[in-house]
């Protein structure tokens, strides 16, 4: 089923008016429209199966970008996130690069590594090849753990050994499992696998195995997107766009040069993509991991994204990361909500969900640099950042939009000149 992404005068409908407009261009369910529409969609029942020492339930706001067009695709985006201006920036960008296609993706294989940590060897590079000649042994060993995944093309392909010759314990081999999860995030079926080697390994080296573990850096299991924008694209009122594009060049060098600026840098590029990872229930803290351990994995801490000026003056963003997601187990499966995610969004495999996710994480962070580069950060932000601070101050009904222009007019958004404002008469 196609669907359109394209969402105009959204932001002035009711809630109620969103939700079906969506539940309509998606075809939800009654059951699933009604999960959407009413607080404490997560039954305490399933939340208390979920992880341990229930007491209740936290919510946070479910929006939808709009406008996203992935390799020839629109997509409606559901993100889960409390900070304002974030949906507002993504879908702007994502409007913007429609004129040019909108964007590109690609991804690697789900491939997830497996570490078994091996101790007490005098000759670790012999034990490196004492393991290497049993390779298929141990591969054997790993997917004889897993026949479903078997059953649907995944399982361990290969194994690699690294050795720490001098480390404070002494020397140390690490032999990694690399296992297509398929599907699956993967967590569970790769240190699954690990368990079911270490006996084996111990036998080959002669060490001891401590840690079985899956690693979160999941350098094998990459999404990439790529978008390009027209220097017309970027002209605004007060700026040209070729201008625009030297700002937003200048502003991403800093971010691939200065370690102080990457951290923000790439946390605008997450603001992104954890709303995603949150909406459909995978584990977002797996994804910041992976995320920031692959902009240091040239021995530097840097940007995750690149931005270039191409022969024709178009400004061209690419990003490339880790995507360990799944569509199947863990929340993905049980929390109501996440269902409903990934049905708006019509994924049809974990690798479409991670290309999704990057070229929301490459549309938010133009967002960040462009409005850096020219107006500033806050300039744009503060309208929407106003709102929560005007609730902050106890303003309800009415009044919110009223401390909000009065606010944003003066351009100082603070709690105590909300509570002011509201402790005074009213004008228009």
């Amino acid at each position: 089923m196609s669907i359109s992404s394209i969402l105009p005068n959204f932001r002035a409908l009711t809630p109620a008016q969103r939700l079906d407009h969506i539940a309509r261009a998606a075809a939800l369910t009654d059951a699933e429209h009604a999960a959407l529409a009413k607080p404490g969609a997560l039954p305490l029942e399933t939340a208390n199966g979920m992880i341990e020492n229930v007491i209740g339930t936290f919510e946070l706001p479910l929006a939808v970008a709009g406008y996203f067009q992935i390799n020839g695709r629109d997509v409606l985006v559901p993100m889960a996130v409390e900070e304002p201006s974030i949906v507002a920036a993504a879908s702007f960008m994502a409007k913007l690069s429609r004129e040019a296609g909108g964007f590109r993706t690609s991804s690697s294989g789900p491939l997830m590594r497996a570490q078994i940590q091996v101790i007490g060897v005098s000759d670790p590079y012999g034990a490196r090849q004492s393991i290497l000649q049993h390779r298929q042994a141990l591969i054997d060993t790993a997917n004889s753990r897993d026949k479903m995944l078997i059953s649907l093309g995944g399982g361990c392909r290969d194994i690699e050994v690294h050795v720490f010759p001098d480390t404070p314990r002494g020397p140390m081999v690490v032999a990694h499992l690399i296992v297509d999860v398929r599907d699956a995030m993967g967590a569970n079926t790769v240190n699954t696998m690990a368990e079911a080697v270490a006996g084996q390994i111990e036998q080959v080296t002669g060490g001891k195995v401590r840690l079985r573990i899956l690693s979160n850096l999941a350098d094998l299991r990459v999404a990439r997107a790529q978008v390009r924008f027209s220097a017309a694209t970027l002209t605004t009122s007060e700026y040209a766009g070729a201008d625009v594009i030297e700002r937003i060049v200048d502003a991403y060098v800093f971010a691939a040069v200065d370690p102080y600026r990457a951290a923000t840098h790439n946390k605008g590029i997450m603001n992104g993509i954890d709303p995603i990872i949150v909406a459909t229930g995978n584990d977002w803290r797996a994804v910041e991991a992976g995320a920031h351990a692959y902009a240091s994995r040239g021995g530097r801490y840097t940007s995750l994204t690149t931005w270039e000026i191409a022969n024709n003056g178009d400004l061209v963003g690419t990003i490339e990361m880790p995507m360990p997601v799944g569509l199947v187990g863990g929340a993905t499966k049980t929390h109501p909500l996440a269902r409903a995610a990934l049905k708006i969004m019509q994924v049809q495999s974990a690798q479409d969900l991670g290309e999704i996710a990057v070229a929301v994480g490459l549309a938010q962070n133009l967002g960040a640099l462009r409005a850096l580069a020219t107006e500033g950060i806050q300039r744009g932000h503060m309208a929407l950042h106003a709102r929560n601070i005007a609730m902050a101050a106890g303003a309800s009904g009415s009044d919110i939009d009223w401390v909000v222009r009065k606010m944003v007019a003066a351009k100082d958004v603070r709690v105590d000149l909300a509570t002011s404002l509201l402790a005074g008469p009213r004008d228009a």
